[in-house]
């Protein structure tokens, strides 16, 4: 496999240029700034899984991660709400024609979710009656439908599946149907604005549940055979290592700057730099074996194969590995940074901040568990 190059090479400069020229307004304003969203949907970002024939970009996996790589790498926020809100509309691939039809019909559709079974879902005689109230909404300002996992309840009892496990299925919702709640209140990604939603006794005809099992899978691309979970870990872990990256960056301009460490001594700058770039080695080399596992996958997966389950499970053991190597770089380099690191309105806290706050997200904290 060919090396694959650091983030800088995902993204157009004028893209990088503009993405950061605006991050500290958009976090400011709780929100992506009208520039960088215009930036968005002029490059489709939020449909990179969709198919064209649908208006989307219709990318491989391999690539919509290189492209969100570079997003989280040039500014975790855009990069984040990019990653979350394409993920939702990766759904295409299972929904209904009608339902299909209806919500890529916008252009500047946006899909944004919680994957928190937070709801429940009664069957009525025209379909659902659905409420809950959903958390970490990515997107939520802008977005133009959400969607929801309840559990399906009847007679006051939870309706368990074949598994004996209570059923979940994924709802959508049109923007009118839901009230979004400002609750986000997280020290970074700010301007994701990942609010909670609302929904209160909603009933809903049957075409707004769906299924993401294998078997009701409905649009025939490689993308969608891809299971959803393995799309997941990947997206969220190269969030990670894009804005640690990032970070690693920023902390070898500062000390290469200076040419000092904290105690103004040119040799502990010089120690640092070597520290910083040793760091930087192993994120790259996570990074190497990361993407090498994913793109074996692909390959499977556009010839016609199922990916191997010890496939799959690489690809979660890279995923996770990713990430642990992210914030042991991050973690590892902050200490000697400063006061620069430690001011709101730096560059550099920014992303600390906004890699910390992605990296609480559950999926890729704890081990691979055993088969």
């Amino acid at each position: 496999m060919n090396p694959v190059p650091p983030p800088c090479n995902f993204l157009d400069p004028q893209f990088t240029e503009i993405l950061r020229r605006y991050a500290a307004a958009a976090e400011q304003s709780g929100d992506l700034d009208p520039r960088q969203l215009d930036l968005i949907y002029r490059e489709n970002w939020f449909n990179l899984f969709v198919p064209q024939a649908f208006g989307g970009l219709e990318r491989s996996l391999p690539e919509a991660l290189r492209i969100e790589e570079g997003l989280a790498w040039a500014d975790g926020s855009t990069g984040w709400t990019v990653t979350l809100c394409s993920g939702a509309a990766w759904f295409i691939g299972y929904l209904p024609g009608t339902a299909t039809r209806e919500i890529f019909a916008d252009p500047r559709v946006c899909l944004a979710g919680s994957g928190m079974p937070a709801g429940l879902a009664r069957r009525t005689a025209g379909g659902y009656e659905v409420s809950g109230c959903w958390p970490y909404a990515s997107g939520a300002n802008h977005a133009t439908v959400f969607t929801a996992n309840c559990r399906l309840e009847a007679e006051g009892k939870p309706v368990l599946d074949e598994m004996g496990r209570p059923q979940v299925i994924p709802f959508w919702f049109r923007r009118e149907e839901v009230q979004v709640r400002r609750a986000w209140k997280a020290m970074g990604l700010i301007a994701t604005a990942s609010h909670s939603f609302e929904v209160a006794c909603q009933v809903v005809p049957p075409g707004r549940a769906f299924s993401l099992e294998p078997r009701d899978r409905i649009l025939d691309l490689p993308v969608f055979a891809f299971p959803f979970l393995q799309l997941a870990e990947s997206t969220l872990s190269v969030n990670l290592s894009g804005m640690a990256w990032r970070f690693l960056e920023l902390c070898v301009q500062q000390f290469g700057e200076t040419g000092r460490g904290r105690a103004g001594d040119k040799g502990e700058g010089e120690q640092l730099l070597r520290q910083t770039r040793l760091a930087g080695d192993r994120l790259d080399a996570a990074r190497q074996d990361f993407y090498e596992s994913v793109d074996r996958a692909w390959q499977d997966v556009q010839s016609g194969q199922s990916v191997p389950s010890g496939r799959l499970r690489e690809i979660s053991r890279q995923s996770r590995r990713l990430a642990a190597v992210s914030r042991g770089a991050v973690d590892e380099i902050y200490p000697y940074c400063g006061m620069a690191a430690a001011m709101c309105d730096s560059e550099l806290n920014r992303v600390w901040r906004n890699f910390h706050t992605a990296s609480q997200h559950r999926l890729l904290l704890f081990p691979l568990a055993e088969p």
